[in-house]
């Protein structure tokens, strides 16, 4: 039985840096990669590495024809997993689903069913996917700054860089949610009030942190960190950090060298860098993600992030956020 698919193809098989050519086709179930459980998908959304494959850039996806998207939330159709039924509303991020694997921009996906997880009642599909990759990441990262001595009582803002964007803005929501003062960093003023409105107090201008400096030490400033940007300004941040306090990196937007940076936080103030990798968590890991942000995340807060769309909408929004052009979650509806 066939089923609507956003389908990557390659446009030149000679050049393995060629961008992609997306169309949707009709594709035939008896294609889908081998799992023990056949999903009907209702949402999927867009991540910086959906955009990065809609492109064809960063190697991400390597072998066509490709069905990407990196995150699906919907039904269970069939399953041979003991844990799982038909009928239960599941979500997968990670696992390079979207990647080496067809992935959720598709009626209908078959994966290996520890790759689930079975939604809390309180979430939707569609909020799933408001969530999302990036939101996981962000309740990871507020989990990892906790078990390190993050309180809300601790002294000084708690700083979220990217702030705009999917991992910014679930953080920036969850934070402040929490009692949390947080400091917002952002290069585009108009999402001031967008990020007034998910609990930010501060405004931070971006070419504040942008620029590396010489100094091995900055004033203390921050109680901790979630850093969705890397580059130099990871670099200037590590030097404000309070006191034994953590920065969680999880993204590198802005490079992967901390131009600037130095060993000397670490060493003087007994600072933290916290590496959060999301892509292989466990399933048990991944359901206390799904619990805490059922719990620590104001659904009112989430509706306000998300910018529907459709399939036809992806080739557009992926060019749009390789650029920084796409603020909050895109929702993407597999209905529509």
């Amino acid at each position: 039985m066939a089923f609507r698919a956003l389908m990557l193809r390659q446009t030149d098989p000679t050049n393995p840096k060629a961008a992609p050519v997306a169309a949707i086709e009709q594709v035939e179930e008896s294609l889908l990669p081998e799992g023990d459980t056949v999903v009907a998908v209702e949402f999927s959304t867009l991540n910086y590495k959906d955009g990065l494959a809609l492109n064809g850039r960063g190697r991400i996806v390597r072998d066509y024809p490709h069905i990407p998207g990196v995150d699906l939330a919907g039904t269970v159709l069939e399953t041979t997993d003991p844990r799982l039924k038909p009928g239960d509303r599941v979500v997968s991020t990670g696992w390079r689903v979207g990647e080496i694997r067809w992935g959720g921009y598709a009626e209908k996906a078959r994966l290996p069913g520890e790759w689930l997880v079975k939604l809390p009642e309180a979430i939707s599909t569609r909020q799933a996917m408001a969530v999302g990759s990036a939101g996981t990441s962000a309740m990871q990262s507020v989990l990892a700054l906790e078990a390190h001595g993050l309180t809300p009582d601790k002294e000084g803002e708690v700083l979220v860089t990217g702030a705009a964007g999917g991992v910014g803005s679930v953080a920036v929501a969850v934070l402040a949610n929490l009692g949390y003062r947080v400091a917002a960093v952002s290069g585009r003023p108009e999402t001031e009030a967008y990020l007034r409105d998910l609990g930010a107090q501060t405004l931070i201008p971006r070419g504040e942190l942008s620029e590396p400096n010489d100094k091995p030490l900055e004033s203390e400033r921050w109680a901790g960190c979630v850093d969705a940007v890397g580059g130099a300004m990871l670099g200037r941040i590590l030097k404000q950090m309070r006191y034994d306090a953590s920065v969680a990196a999880v993204g590198l937007a802005a490079g992967a060298e901390m131009t600037g940076a130095s060993v000397t936080p670490f060493l003087l103030r007994g600072v933290n860098l916290l590496g959060i990798e999301s892509v292989m968590r466990s399933r048990a890991e991944r359901e206390v993600y799904w619990a805490r942000l059922a719990r620590d995340l104001p659904m009112e807060k989430l509706e306000a992030m998300i910018q529907p769309a459709t399939l036809e909408d992806l080739p557009r929004l992926g060019a749009e956020i390789l650029k920084g052009g796409v603020r909050g979650r895109v929702v993407v509806d597999l209905r529509a």
